[in-house]
């Protein structure tokens, strides 16, 4: 359980800076180029999560998220006092991640974000990342395949959803912490992190709905 712990905390915290940190470095050299900025940041992302559910799906099930620890506690594929644990160290790290992406860069450690993010057209969109996330992240047959189902879900929801698919509540408390290309404001975070529990929700309905039906091989 201590090994699990601190791999979610370390792979939330290296996943952060990638995606803070990889949006710093693209709007640094995209020259005002935004789709140049995000390709960026779509690119390294998907690399940082697949590595990181390479290495830590194997010890800790590499979930990076409070949606995903409530799913699979709503599975039963952990105890309570476990799941509690790990959705503090995903906030916490999170944080951290971002403090560190600010720091690497040259800039204050903690920022209040002023990148506005609202309205129902993103928190829509998080409900949609969420729920894929967690209907491909659960239905993936093993670690190796959910090592590149779910960064390549996640990096096409970068481009198909209005939000650029945070679909995760402690990423997006992190994300509101630097005021960079990533960032998010602080006010408009509580309507994500509802957008994308309910969207959690949604996933593990559609988990429900495909195991009761699942054809024999």
């Amino acid at each position: 359980m201590r090994r699990a712990l601190i791999a979610e905390f370390i792979g939330t915290l290296l996943l952060t800076a990638a995606v803070v940190g990889s949006g710093i470095m693209g709007e640094q050299l995209a020259g005002g180029n935004a789709a140049v900025a995000l390709l960026a940041n779509t690119g390294a992302t998907v690399a940082a999560l697949a590595t990181l559910i390479a290495v830590f799906g194997p010890i800790s099930g590499a979930h990076f998220n409070p949606v995903v620890t409530l799913t699979a506690l709503w599975q039963r594929q952990l105890p309570a006092g476990q799941a509690a644990a790990c959705v503090a160290l995903q906030f916490a790290g999170c944080c951290a991640g971002a403090m560190l992406a600010n720091v690497m860069f040259e800039l204050p450690a903690v920022q209040a974000s002023m990148h506005p993010r609202t309205g129902a057209a993103q928190w829509l969109s998080e409900v949609v990342a969420t729920a894929g996330l967690v209907f491909i992240a659960f239905s993936s047959p093993s670690v190796s395949a959910a090592a590149w189902r779910v960064p390549a879900w996640i990096g096409a929801a970068y481009w198909f959803t209005a939000s650029t698919s945070f679909a995760n509540p402690a990423i997006t408390i992190g994300r509101s912490l630097t005021d960079t290309f990533a960032g998010i404001r602080p006010a408009d975070a509580p309507g994500f992190i509802v957008a994308q529990v309910a969207g959690g929700i949604l996933g593990a309905m559609l988990l429900r709905l495909f195991a009761e039906r699942r054809v024999p091989a």
